[in-house]
């Protein structure tokens, strides 16, 4: 629906401090939690976060409240059960639930095969500490308390080498290591902050002459302060109990970490500013927690209970745990995420270990009876390898290894899920961003990768781009609420400052003659002159027609010589004169609400709009449409701008899905649609909705394919002629990028092993199957 993908841009811009900061709007002078109404929400929110819209923050309280009340959860709470209000508990909630949505539908959930565990040769006479594996060798490392370090190939897991720490202050048989901890090129390690790194991080005391020798840091002397180049920070917030396990999360930019301890079973600690001191926020359990994991993209934190159980929580929510997840019988020791799906693995005391799906909360497997005969208190860990399919765990001094069986590998275009793709006809290349900031140029003719610009808006997700007239110019709309405006050997032009400093999701961009439209977070469009574009910082200027929409502009298109059609978040398409840019009228969709407390509210959003450019005006005049749009609803409508009607609409994907996306091919014979699970459907439009009839034409026009190049959802659909043929550009979720031919054989995706050839007329298609 429409308020999802305008929840999940809301989200995607707040931080640890925006959390915080919201949470306190819920609490009154004396700090009692209590509820808000629709308007103090938006007022304070919009108030006092500096990121988001008061349009934004009104879609996000109107799902939280139709959410709970599908959910059945405005009966949880006396002050939530008035109408239209809303606590922090359920705006978490829902939060949560929407994250876990976002996986759910968007990949298949596989349970691994493992293979039978194999017992390996382990050099350790004492319980193993830590097992890491290093990425630029390619080997695994294992260290046990008493200071032995065991090196291991990470093929055939064969013992390449032993070693043995040494430490001149301490006595070999004192020594007892704790922890071990690789620096990949950081600049911090828990809570040890550095302040500058040279050739070492730390300075070397008096000479060293042999540049291989070992440096020995006295933690003392850094505690102390004799070591200029770094200071420490930290809390007591475990005290008198151990620490189990410590995890710096760098997208909360925060420390985590446990206890077996219940009062203090979990910590959350981050800094305030350049304050050398942590704030901390305490988790409650009832027999304290052995281990904690992270899932990065869910934002959830997982701890394995003495209780038996496993615990999934909210960092911004200290109450009570999101889910429990019951089964185990004895007390959990491990878990981990696995980050590239959405399950987590749990192990027990009683050697089971349980695989789980986190949006049913279900034991999907489970596997027991296979791990090696050891004491009930021996110390066990985990060290989970997704890319090698590696799940290695230590029991004491014992190394036990599971494998899973090999699945099907799937070539991924980019390392991070794919926004946007274009068609350069001028260069016969596509182009595509990524959420993690990154523009790749690929050949059309081969699938070769031409070009890649990293970290184009820093670590801010490029939402969407866009090309100018003569082809030479990239327009690329960061989450930084910046558009930048590249030349193709790299170079950035122009800074377009949308956002007016305000991190912003601009959703579309639109280049006109003498003006680009920039759009997605607020009522009003966002345009830049052209005579503006002499230096490389660009302000916006006004849009003359003011503010017309009652909802966030999502989209836009335009039909020469000067029809300007506008999409936003209610459904409501405004059609304008650019010349003027005064708005003309409004279509409007048929009422299709829900009821709502006695109220109906629209879900109904505009996500894409296009023209019908093989259109004639004589056949526009005469009531033929030329404006198609989709939406949040799966629903596809077909318009005719001059009259303001609405000829035909259908059903072209599930409503249920979510948003579609769409895209029309320049002769305007296909419409292509595509939804959240990865479906394309190639629709013949030709000869539809020609005439104008009195009532909705409700049959959907011929289905000329339905086929499924991608795993996840479709983010972006583009078309371009290459040649003499009708190419189909996808881009998805799945970090992938799909060439087809119209009406749907696909070629190939973008970075796959084997390259193809245009000009032949076998296509190698992903799966190995070749197309004629």
């Amino acid at each position: 629906m429409g308020t999802r993908m305008e929840v999940t841009r809301l989200e995607s811009k707040m931080n640890t401090k925006d959390y915080e900061k919201l949470r306190s709007l819920f609490l009154d002078s004396s700090g009692v939690p209590g509820s808000l109404s629709r308007s103090e929400f938006i007022h304070l929110a919009s108030t006092l976060l500096s990121c988001g819209s008061e349009e934004e923050y009104g879609f996000l309280f109107d799902s939280v409240v139709v959410s709970q009340a599908h959910r059945g959860l405005l009966l949880d709470s006396e002050a939530v059960k008035e109408e239209g209000r809303v606590d922090w508990g359920g705006l978490c909630s829902f939060l949560q639930h929407q994250l876990s949505e976002k996986l759910k539908h968007s990949m298949r959930r596989n349970v691994p095969r493992w293979k039978p565990p194999r017992s390996l040769t382990c050099p350790h006479r004492d319980p193993v500490q830590k097992v890491l594996y290093i990425k630029s060798w390619g080997q695994y490392v294992t260290v046990s308390q008493g200071g032995s370090v065991g090196l291991r190939d990470g093929a055939d897991m064969s013992l390449r080498t032993t070693q043995r720490l040494q430490n001149s202050t301490v006595r070999p048989q004192d020594l007892w290591v704790t922890d071990v901890v690789l620096l990949h090129n950081l600049h911090k390690v828990s809570a040890l902050f550095f302040t500058s790194a040279q050739i070492s991080l730390f300075e070397r005391r008096g000479r060293c002459t042999d540049s291989d020798s070992v440096a020995v840091v006295q933690w003392d002397d850094v505690v102390k302060g004799k070591h200029r180049c770094c200071y420490v920070i930290k809390h007591q917030g475990h005290e008198p109990a151990w620490v189990r396990k410590v995890l710096y999360l760098d997208s909360l930019e925060a420390l985590v970490s446990c206890s077996t301890r219940p009062q203090s079973s979990m910590v959350i600690g981050w800094r305030e500013k350049e304050r050398r001191r942590l704030r901390v926020s305490s988790f409650c359990t009832k027999r304290g927690v052995w281990d904690l994991d992270y899932h990065r993209e869910l934002k959830m934190i997982a701890t394995a209970g003495g209780d038996h159980q496993v615990l999934l929580w909210n960092a911004y929510e200290t109450s009570q745990p999101v889910y429990t997840l019951t089964g185990h019988v004895a007390p959990v020791t491990s878990v981990r995420f696995m980050q590239k799906k959405q399950q987590l693995l749990s192990f027990s005391r009683d050697k089971v270990l349980c695989l789980w799906d986190i949006s049913s909360q279900l034991c999907v497997h489970s596997l027991d009876g296979v791990f090696p005969a050891t004491q009930e208190s021996a110390q066990t860990s985990l060290l989970l390898l997704e890319g090698r399919q590696h799940l290695l765990l230590t029991f004491n001094s014992l190394l036990v290894l599971l494998e899973t069986v090999n699945e099907e590998t799937r070539t991924s275009s980019h390392e991070h899920p794919v926004t946007c793709v274009l068609y350069n006809s001028l260069f016969r290349q596509v182009i595509s961003s990524d959420a993690g900031s990154s523009v790749i140029c690929w050949l059309a003719d081969t699938g070769q990768k031409v070009k890649q610009i990293h970290r184009c808006h820093g670590n801010a997700e490029i939402s969407t781009m866009a090309l100018d007239g003569t082809q030479t110019r990239l327009f690329t709309a960061g989450t930084d609420g910046e558009v930048k405006v590249w030349d193709f050997s790299g170079r950035c032009l122009h800074r377009m400052n949308a956002g007016l400093g305000k991190a912003v999701v601009i959703s579309h961009i639109l280049l006109l003659r003498r003006s680009i439209l920039v759009m997605g977070w607020e009522r009003t469009l966002t345009v830049f002159r052209l005579h503006s574009f002499f230096k490389s910082e660009v302000a916006p200027s006004e849009w003359k027609g003011g503010v017309h929409h009652r909802t966030a502009v999502l989209c836009a298109a335009f039909n020469a010589p000067q029809t300007l059609v506008t999409g936003s978040c209610d459904g409501e398409i405004t059609v304008w004169n650019n010349n003027t840019e005064k708005a003309l009228r409004t279509l409007r969709p048929p009422a299709r609400h829900e009821e709502f407390k006695g109220k109906e509210r629209s879900l109904d959003a505009v996500t894409c709009l296009a023209f019908l450019q093989d259109r004639t005006s004589a056949q526009i005049a005469t009531g033929s449409a030329d404006l198609v749009s989709c939406g949040s609803s799966g629903l596809v409508r077909f318009w005719n701008t001059v009259n303001g009607r609405l000829l035909a609409q259908f059903e072209a994907h599930n409503g249920q899905l979510g948003p579609i996306v769409m895209t029309v091919s320049p002769c305007g014979q296909f419409l292509v649609t595509a939804d959240r699970e990865g479906t394309i459907r190639t629709w013949d439009v030709k000869r539809y909705s020609l005439k104008s009839d009195q009532e909705v034409t409700k049959e959907p026009p011929e289905l000329l394919q339905s086929f499924r190049p991608h795993q996840k959802g479709v983010t972006h659909l583009e078309t371009g002629i290459h040649g003499d043929q009708l190419l189909l550009l996808s881009a998805s979720s799945d970090c992938s990028v799909a060439l087809s031919c119209l009406p749907g054989d696909t070629i190939g995706l973008f970075g796959q092993e084997e390259q193809w050839s245009m000009e032949r007329p076998e296509r190698l298609c992903t799966n190995g199957r070749t197309l004629t």
